[in-house]
């Protein structure tokens, strides 16, 4: 109660134009962040860009932040939807996603999976690979998923359910013609 107390003060702090206390609330959430935006764009660099301009964005809506609430979903909903205006950028159309080599020494079978893996994620829609990511790559409860995502828990929960047999599907899929 009281960490959350602290946390209520410096939201107000920043949301008085304290910049200390804005920075103080977006730095633990900016490495998942970064992960969020690189699970769905597939491209570090974009990834970077994203989360950057949703922390302007979170500075410039900061009044938004309804009292009570969370930041990290708030933010994390922030981060989602700058990925998918970068999705649909025309330039991101016109050059696609930028091809990153693994950065640490694996298998050939275990390259191909990750290629596989990406393949299938890219190739479901937005809202179902959004709550894939947050769940396996940020590790998020699904009450932080349905506040991130706008639902209730229990749509969030079904969301990531009809999310996770797709993906399971496509890969078996894709398994199949190699």
């Amino acid at each position: 109660m009281a960490t959350h107390l602290a946390s209520m003060a410096v939201i107000k702090a920043a949301k008085e134009g304290d910049d200390a206390a804005f920075e103080r609330l977006l730095e633990p959430l900016l490495d998942h962040a970064y992960r969020l935006a690189n699970g769905l764009l597939h491209d570090h660099h974009a990834a970077e860009d994203a989360v950057q301009e949703a922390s302007v964005k979170a500075w410039r809506k900061l009044g938004q932040l309804h009292e009570g609430s969370e930041m990290r979903p708030w933010f994390f909903a922030i981060v989602a939807n700058q990925c998918r205006s970068s999705m649909r950028s025309r330039w991101r159309s016109i050059v696609g996603p930028a091809q990153s080599e693994p950065s640490v020494e694996a298998s050939d079978d275990e390259v191909l999976a990750r290629v596989e893996l990406r393949r299938s994620l890219r190739a479901m829609n937005e809202e179902k690979r959004l709550v894939l990511v947050l769940h396996y790559y940020l590790d998020l409860p699904i009450a932080e998923i349905a506040a991130t995502i706008g639902l209730s828990p229990r749509g969030a929960e079904t969301r990531l359910q009809r999310a996770t047999n797709e993906l399971k599907r496509r890969m078996e899929a894709h398994r199949g013609r190699s």
